[in-house]
C-alpha cells in the first residue's frame, strides 16, 4: 500500500463522516439557535430547555435520512472490500 493510497482513504473516510453528519448536525444547530433565542427573548435561562426539542429533531433527521445514510455507508463499504485487492499488494 502506498502513501498515496493511504491517504485517499483517509480523505475518503473523514469526508464520508461529515457528509454522513451533516444533515443531523445542522438539524441540531438549528433547533439549538431557535430555542436560545427563544430562551434570550423570553429570559426563561431553564438548561434542560433545549435537550427535547434537539432530540426531537435529530430523531426526526434520522428518520427521514437513515435510507439514503444507510445507501452511502452501503457504498463506502463495498468501495473499501473492493479496495482489498490493492491494499494487500
Amino acid at each position: 500500500m502506498s502513501l498515496g493510497m493511504l491517504v485517499s482513504l483517509i480523505r475518503g473516510s473523514i469526508f464520508e463522516i461529515l457528509i454522513l453528519s451533516a444533515p443531523i448536525l445542522g438539524a441540531a444547530l438549528v433547533v439549538g439557535l431557535v430555542v436560545a433565542i427563544f430562551q434570550a427573548t423570553t429570559s426563561i435561562q431553564e438548561q434542560t430547555l433545549t435537550f427535547v426539542p434537539k432530540i426531537l429533531a435529530i430523531l426526526g433527521v434520522l428518520a427521514l435520512l437513515s435510507g439514503w445514510m444507510f445507501a452511502q455507508l452501503r457504498e463506502y463499504t463495498i468501495g473499501l472490500f473492493a479496495m482489498i485487492g490493492q491494499i494487500t499488494r
